[in-house]
């Protein structure tokens, strides 16, 4: 199978190793760094998440993504997920294409909705008009990265009358939009013709067979172009279970309550975290030979083109990080590699 390994962060406010707190510009600076590492150790992609709350120092990621675009070479640069609903397509798009010029063509727009609301009042948008900003927005979307004059009308912003956008790039830029379970959202993707990336970050991944049968379905009958398929989902890697766990769990732990307190989740434990690190949770956290063994189960279930580890959830230090990255590169996707090619 033909696959691409990718890490993804939302650059997760995180601690020193002696608990702490580092600054948002610490964690920032400290993502670039990450992602320099990935590149030099031959990582195919790295993703950087949106938001606008306390928890996460990235609220600008194309901005990131362009400091990382001058210290790598060859690793793709995507978005986790851009918030197109709060944002304008023209500026999302010029901002991409910005990017692509600047990375020699390594820009990958991935646009969704997000997990989070705090950008829709931050931007002046009504939660109201969720489903309509996200569907209108898209579809010019769709239409400016044909990169010709774009005619379009609709009610969530201004019509735009044979309308110019630029700059150019060089080779064209390939979306992908970013689900979490939706079929209507599988439908959409495919009319469009854009990648798919599946964001799993709960249960088994076999849950997800059937929207990927979904999406090779709508894409025959819509006869648009068939992409690869990619998924996300959390993880950290260590030279033992036992110690992975133990670097992670506090970060888990940390961001759970956090957001299980405004969404009125139950309270996070070991037992839920070594359920979701088990063969039907969603979290791919342990050594190498256990995360390489549940990754390339995942990848055969859903026949996936791209695995995206999310590396950081919650205070993980830095050095927890880099340590994770190194292994994912040097040690875990070599197994996966091999493991797929025994099939």
């Amino acid at each position: 199978m033909d696959v691409e390994f990718g890490l993804g962060t939302f650059g997760d406010m995180s601690t020193a190793l002696d608990g702490t707190p580092l600054s948002g510009a610490q964690t920032i600076r400290n993502v670039v760094a990450q992602a320099e590492l990935a590149d030099r150790l031959g990582v195919d992609y790295f993703a950087v998440g949106e938001h606008h709350r306390p928890e996460f120092a990235i609220s600008a990621p194309e901005m990131v993504l362009a400091a990382i675009a001058g210290r790598t070479e060859n690793i793709k640069l995507g978005t986790a997920v851009t918030v197109l609903s709060s944002d304008d397509p023209v500026r999302v798009y010029e901002r991409f294409a910005t990017l692509d010029a600047v990375s020699n063509g390594r820009a990958e727009p991935v646009l969704g909705r997000g997990s989070f609301t705090e950008s829709f009042p931050l931007f002046g948008y009504d939660l109201r008009d969720y489903e309509a900003l996200f569907e209108q927005k898209l579809d010019l979307f769709a239409e400016l990265v044909k990169e010709q004059p774009v005619t379009w009308s609709g009610t969530m912003r201004p019509a735009l009358e044979n309308a110019d956008v630029f700059p150019k790039t060089e080779h064209g830029l390939r979306p992908w939009v970013g689900v979490g379970g939706s079929p209507e959202s599988i439908i959409r993707v495919a009319r469009y013709g854009f990648g798919l990336t599946l964001a799993i970050i709960g249960g088994a991944a076999f849950r997800f067979k059937p929207l990927v049968d979904l999406y090779h379905r709508a894409v025959d009958q819509f006869g648009t172009e068939v992409r690869p398929i990619s998924a996300h989902s959390p993880g950290h890697v260590a030279d033992t279970d036992d110690e992975a766990w133990e670097q992670a769990y506090p970060g888990f732990e940390a961001m759970n309550r956090t957001i299980g307190r405004e969404r009125g989740w139950a309270a996070y434990s070991r037992a839920r975290f070594q359920n979701d690190v088990g063969p039907m949770g969603a979290t791919y956290a342990g050594s190498p030979d256990r995360v390489a063994a549940k990754m390339a189960e995942t990848i055969r279930t859903l026949g996936l083109g791209r695995f995206e580890l999310k590396y950081a959830t919650g205070t993980i230090p830095h050095e927890h990080l880099m340590r994770s990255i190194e292994l994912y590169a040097t040690e875990v996707v070599p197994r996966v590699r091999r493991l797929l090619a025994d099939d």
